[in-house]
């Protein structure tokens, strides 16, 4: 579907003022300036943030209690169970927590809820499991806020419960005995968009610190922490939260640590999965934001969504080269599994899309079908929002009809899942989630009467024009603006993720050198060659390789939309272009 281009406006003025001051090339200066950066001393220091910049794990709401609390209870002796979520926020924070109480000598395991069987979150059935085994306190990753009946649970039973989580809280708050949040009502915190991987990382500090009596605590620990970072950085990365303030410096620090001193099984799984490291601009040895998001979160979150996240934090925590390589080719087999229900319930997710789905008419798509994975689902309707620009929610119903549809929402800019879902849960058994994405289960009856409910939702809250995506770009430039020298000062940047997007750039009456040509075994990516005045570069087009015949119908110049990328092959690096948009060149 075609995009509206909004393409940002500069003052040449402020651009040069800016590019003197910070010693940055002018583009750089304007990409800076997109960022709301216009001082140089907050330039430079987002360009270089520092480890230091952290804030005190004091600072965060509950923190310091809960941390007592748990540095008590490894002077007891008592049974802890660490009970974390199974995404990779809640899999990092959970290896974060366990290896700190292990680390301090503590009685400790872990466990992470069946995403199918169980569910999102603390349930009792786990609760009660748990106590039966002997669990004296229960301290949770990711999850919990909302857990009001889990904690009368675990009261009953006597075992004490500590929450963290970053989650939305509610009006009514769980009994527990510490909950730690950064946005906790009626508290204050420097910031408030930790990941729960980033709270759990918060937590280990500071326990670090009680057990240290200081500040500043001993080198083993220091080693332990910076390696808690790394997990953190993951977990941060993989759950899109904004990659700002205290993220921005954790991602950033934490994705040299994935790259110097990752743990046993992490090394194992990117050597298995072949990410390698770069070289970045400051010399220092580090891994992409990128790769996180589009290799090792995806693997990691594949033993969640088919229901084995207890390998994947058995993969982030062991010690066993044997064990760290026996895990790592599993999860990596899983993550080929799951490309390949991706795969086939897009291809008829998609076609039930096109043959019900009417552009000029409908505000949302509604789609369900017997044995669609449930884990899986989610990632489908992220791609079908992307391709349709419309809220999209997929329903897989059990193919026995014993079990209630399951259900997985993804939002467009400007609509709140969350509202739209609770508007209509009268036809829902259930639902939860928050504005972007979402989950639900429903009865196979109700589908007829829900999707009108959520449609008639999405018709009244988004307007026309916001059913047309627009592509918010940077800086207009020439191709020639695009040197290695260049593109490695974009890369200071970095980290890029939701709330600091790779930069977007666009040149216009870029020429086709050549004919596009398919990449990969299916043909699914395009590659060509653009020139410019004289400049010629590689660019990619991703995802595209069924617009090969329309891009080569088109007669005459280009303008296209792309993020400039150092590309790395056998030693050599090149500029490379990945290609968002493009459109015939006005007349």
């Amino acid at each position: 579907m075609a995009k509206r281009w909004r393409i940002h406006s500069h003052d040449p003025a402020c651009v040069a003022a800016l590019q003197r001051a910070a010693g940055v090339p002018a583009v750089i200066a304007e990409l800076l300036i997109c960022r709301g950066l216009t001082d140089p001393a907050r330039a430079q220091s987002f360009l270089d943030p520092k480890l230091s910049a952290l804030h005190d794990p004091e600072l965060l709401p509950g923190c310091r209690a809960a941390a007592e609390r748990l540095h008590a209870a490894l002077a007891a002796k008592r049974r802890i169970v660490v009970y974390g979520d199974y995404d990779v926020d809640g899999m990092t924070g959970t290896a974060i927590l366990w290896l700190c109480l292990r680390l301090l000598g503590g009685e400790v395991r872990y466990y992470v809820p069946h995403r199918i069987d169980e569910g999102y979150g603390l349930n009792c059935d786990a609760v009660r499991t748990l106590a039966g085994e002997g669990a004296q306190l229960i301290v949770t990753v990711d999850c919990g806020i909302t857990s009001i009946a889990e904690t009368g649970v675990a009261a009953e039973l006597g075992v004490e419960l500590i929450i963290t989580d970053h989650h939305e809280p509610p009006a009514q708050l769980p009994n527990a005995s510490v909950i730690v949040h950064p946005r906790l009502p009626g508290e204050n915190s420097p910031f408030g968009g930790l990941s729960g991987s980033g709270v759990a990382m918060k937590l280990a500090w500071a326990i670090c610190q009680q057990a240290s009596g200081a500040k500043r605590v001993s080198p083993r620990m220091r080693e332990f922490l910076l390696q808690a970072v790394g997990l953190a950085s993951l977990g941060t990365v993989a759950d899109v939260v904004p990659l700002v303030d205290e993220n921005r410096v954790l991602v950033r620090h934490g994705l040299e640590s994935l790259a110097n001193a990752p743990t046993l099984g992490l090394a194992t799984l990117m050597e298995v999965a072949k990410i390698a490291p770069k070289r970045h601009p400051d010399g220092k040895l580090r891994l992409d934001a990128e790769d996180v998001a589009f290799q090792l979160a995806p693997r990691l979150n594949a033993a969640g969504r088919l229901g084995q996240p207890q390998l994947a934090v058995e993969l982030l925590v062991t010690e066993r080269p044997d064990r760290a390589r026996e895990l790592a080719e599993y999860i990596d087999g899983l993550n080929a599994t799951r490309q390949t229900l991706e795969r086939s319930i897009q291809l008829a997710a998609a076609k039930q899309a096109q043959e019900s789905f009417d552009p000029a008419e409908d505000a949302a798509l509604v789609l369900a079908e017997y044995g669609w994975h449930p884990g899986v689902i989610g990632i489908v309707a992220g791609r079908l929002a992307e391709r349709f620009h419309r809220p999209v929610v997929l329903i897989s119903w059990d193919k026995s009809s014993t079990r209630p549809g399951i259900g997985s929402a993804r939002s467009i800019p400007g609509f709140n899942l969350h509202a739209a879902l609770q508007a209509c849960s009268e036809h829902l058994l259930s639902h939860g989630g928050h504005a972007a994405a979402a989950g639900l289960k429903i009865a196979e009856d109700r589908l007829a009467l829900f999707r009108t409910a959520f449609c008639a939702v999405a018709e009244r809250e988004i307007a026309l024009e916001q059913r047309v995506a627009e592509l918010f770009i940077d800086v207009e430039a020439p191709l020639s603006v695009f040197t290695l020298q260049t593109v490695h000062q974009m890369e200071r940047l970095a980290p890029f993720g939701h709330g600091n997007f790779r930069p977007l750039l666009c040149a216009t009456g870029a020429t086709l050198a050549g004919p596009p040509k398919t990449l990969g075994n299916s043909g699914h990516h395009l590659a060509m060659m653009l020139s410019q005045h004289g400049v010629t570069l590689r660019a990619v087009a991703f995802g595209c390789g069924d617009r090969r015949e329309e891009l080569t119908a088109l007669d005459g110049p280009l303008d296209v939309a792309f993020r400039p990328v150092i590309n790395h092959y056998r030693g050599r690096q090149s500029v490379e272009l990945h290609l968002v948009d493009w459109r015939p060149t006005a007349s």
